[in-house]
């Protein structure tokens, strides 16, 4: 364990700059911050690179348990002042601790290999807050996996991973373009269900089926004609104020609750 109390040391400069996409692609590395994030991350397997703690905390029984577990993973643990974690937080109010950790990818191969559950894939999703949300969200019907499709903003961005509550370090992410996907598409055994506003089948009178993989578009344009043909089946939500269209991650999960509901395979939770 170090402190460190300068904004000009290397570290602290590096684990700043992770705020920046071009940085995070090219170190392969992100940041997570808080308590309740980092432990998630920690206990289900994720060993962090950098741990960072508010000094004066190390007896906080939490954060002497993340300490702990960090230093037996080999992190470079550091004990900063506030001013230092708010500069890497950017928050006023920052949290006690904060890590940073290796991308983690899963192969695209794997969703169009599965043989139950639901796969959902997101088409050009550009906001990291709604990102975050929806792996929640995945994670809370326990979906498979996310894949994300074209260009679709950093899933490993502060706000995504803030969103995310932890979630993205439970839920396989894939990544792949428009037209690889469309390729694999034509060899999968499930079925495709992708929302759209040309759609005639309300999405509470769809054929959910596993496995399946359910289509989601982008926020502004939804999806691209080429992913509507290539989907088995097109299902829409109904509209019945002013409102022509829902905030995506709103729509994800109404979706998502609708293919728990009918393959829930007996899982139940708040």
């Amino acid at each position: 364990m170090r402190q460190i109390h300068s904004l000009t040391n290397p570290v602290i400069k590096s684990l700043r700059a992770l705020h920046e996409r071009k940085r995070r692609k090219a170190e392969g590395l992100f940041l997570a911050e808080g308590t309740r994030i980092v432990t998630e991350a920690f206990d289900l397997g994720w060993s962090p690179q950098h741990f960072v703690f508010l000094e004066g905390r190390e007896d906080d029984t939490m954060v002497k348990r993340l300490i702990r577990q960090a230093d037996d993973q080999g992190a470079d643990v550091i004990s900063v002042s506030e001013a230092v974690l708010s500069k890497l937080s950017r928050k006023d109010n920052p949290q006690m601790v904060l890590a940073s950790f290796a991308e983690k990818w899963a192969e695209p191969s794997t969703a169009f290999a599965a043989q139950k559950g639901c796969w959902l894939v997101l088409d050009r999703v550009r906001d990291p807050g709604n990102l975050g949300t929806i792996l929640r969200t995945a994670d809370a019907v326990a979906a498979e996996g996310v894949l994300l499709v074209g260009e679709c903003c950093d899933a490993f961005s502060v706000e995504a991973v803030r969103a995310s509550m932890g979630a993205l370090f439970n839920i396989p992410m894939a990544q792949m373009t428009e037209a690889a996907f469309i390729d694999a598409a034509r060899d999968y055994k499930g079925a495709i269900l992708g929302t759209a506003l040309p759609a005639s089948v309300d999405y509470r009178e769809a054929e959910w089926q596993e496995p399946m993989m359910l289509m989601m578009g982008n926020e502004q344009a939804g999806l691209t004609p080429a992913l509507m043909a290539a989907a088995t089946g097109l299902i829409r939500m109904p509209m019945l104020g002013r409102s022509d269209s829902l905030n995506l991650a709103v729509a994800t999960g109404v979706a998502l609750y609708e293919y728990h509901r009918h393959i829930g395979r007996g899982q139940s939770g708040n």
